[in-house]
């Protein structure tokens, strides 16, 4: 078993607020199915609506990261944020 990177154990998290959103839920499978060893990999195989709909969650993620100073949760997230582009 490949250990999942700890960037996307961040971002698997942030996602668990959003489970109850069918394009999330298609997210996380693709997340745990894949079992991705960088946030690299996993961001290069998301299609066009979920690299939306991610960067939707991670904006309001990284702001109440932000909020609350977390700022270990605010790198890791980010680095993913930033490769969505």
């Amino acid at each position: 078993m490949i250990p999942i990177d700890h960037t996307l154990n961040y971002l698997r998290e942030s996602l668990s607020n959003y489970m109850d959103n069918e394009m999330c839920q298609q997210i996380v499978r693709k997340m745990e199915t894949n079992q991705y060893v960088s946030e690299g990999h996993f961001v290069k195989d998301l299609d066009e609506e979920e690299i939306t709909y991610l960067n939707d969650v991670l904006e309001n993620e990284l702001d109440y990261a932000k909020g609350v100073q977390h700022d270990i949760r605010v790198k890791e997230l980010t680095e993913v944020y930033e490769l969505l582009f």
